[in-house]
């Protein structure tokens, strides 16, 4: 997650890959009628934590690998790329690589697209996968990114066939001002924005003293993660500390509906928190926010897990 609102930087100069995949171009194709949004989730499956702990390992080898960091334009980065996108073009995704130019270095977003599906209405999924040059960030946020690939392998295991078409991304240049996702959304016609009806954000999910927040800003979104985690019996509440510090930004802005989880940054949690979701009053949710300690031991189990399920909860009943 960014440190600072919105707007921030821009991109230099781009470097387009332009496919279908990226643009969500249909030739000749008009928007399709507005389906019903479902209201529970289809067969979501569990996403086992020890897999998405496994990615995070892979993460933390390769920024111990390229100077302690997996940052915008550094060799880490890249690194982190190529590995989420061996995973998931071996699981059957069609990948694409778009490729963009800021602070005089080359980003990348990966978008990833599971085949079948209404392209008329696209459920999308996405975390940054760049970390702050301080530190590997493997909270902030290999933990979204980690969740976002286990949930889209679990797709694959399934051979989910959804009614509506499944899209990932994992977007580059975050931490300089929602770089990747900034380029991705005014890449897309106003028609081709039309077409993404939900996008997922998961931005530090397994912060070490975490608490339970859900976006509240699309209603149909944020009661299908409030729906999971009172199943749990968990009690939420509404996220305000990323309020325009992630990837979401752009989607709103371009008025596509929005929603995500959200473990905690750099805010102190309360007393009151701390009775209800347990972990350590009067302490940062992540007390390594933006810190060379944001390494694979900065990271809750027990948050992780929630998450990840709910991310699967949320993209199975969605898309069913």
């Amino acid at each position: 997650m960014k440190l600072s609102v919105p707007g921030r930087v821009t991109p230099a100069a781009i470097i387009t890959a332009v496919t279908l995949l990226t643009t969500g171009a249909i030739s000749g194709a008009a928007p399709a009628p507005t389906i019903a949004a479902p209201t529970a989730a289809a067969a979501a499956p569990d996403i086992p934590v020890a897999n998405v702990k496994s990615h995070l390992a892979q993460l933390q080898s390769i920024a111990t690998a390229n100077g302690g960091n997996r940052a915008h334009g550094r060799t880490g980065y890249k690194a982190s790329v190529d590995y989420v996108k061996a995973k998931l073009d071996a699981a059957g995704f069609t990948t694409v690589l778009q490729q963009f130019t800021s602070s005089g270095r080359t980003g990348y977003n990966l978008i990833a697209d599971w085949p079948g599906g209404d392209t008329g209405h696209v459920v999308m999924a996405g975390s940054h996968l760049d970390s702050v040059t301080a530190g590997p960030g493997i909270n902030d946020n290999g933990s979204g990114s980690a969740a976002v690939l286990e949930t889209a392998l679990a797709v694959s295991r399934a051979q989910y066939q959804p009614t509506r078409h499944l899209r990932f991304a994992w977007w580059g240049a975050e931490e300089l001002g929602m770089v990747g996702s900034k380029y991705y959304v005014n890449s897309l016609s106003s028609a081709n924005r039309a077409k993404i009806s939900d996008y997922l954000n998961f931005d530090m999910i397994g912060s070490p003293n975490p608490g339970y927040f859900v976006y509240d800003d699309d209603p149909t979104i944020e009661k299908t993660f409030k729906d999971y985690f009172t199943g749990l019996g968990i009690a939420t509440e509404p996220e305000t500390e990323g309020d325009g510090r992630s990837d979401h930004s752009p989607f709103k802005n371009a008025g596509i509906p929005v929603g995500g989880l959200f473990s905690g940054a750099d805010y102190i949690k309360t007393a009151a928190q701390a009775a209800k979701w347990g972990g350590t009053s009067g302490q940062a949710f992540d007390r390594c926010y933006h810190a060379s300690c944001d390494t694979s031991s900065n990271i809750n189990d027990t948050a992780l897990n929630r998450n990840a399920d709910a991310l699967a909860y949320a993209v199975w009943g969605l898309s069913s």
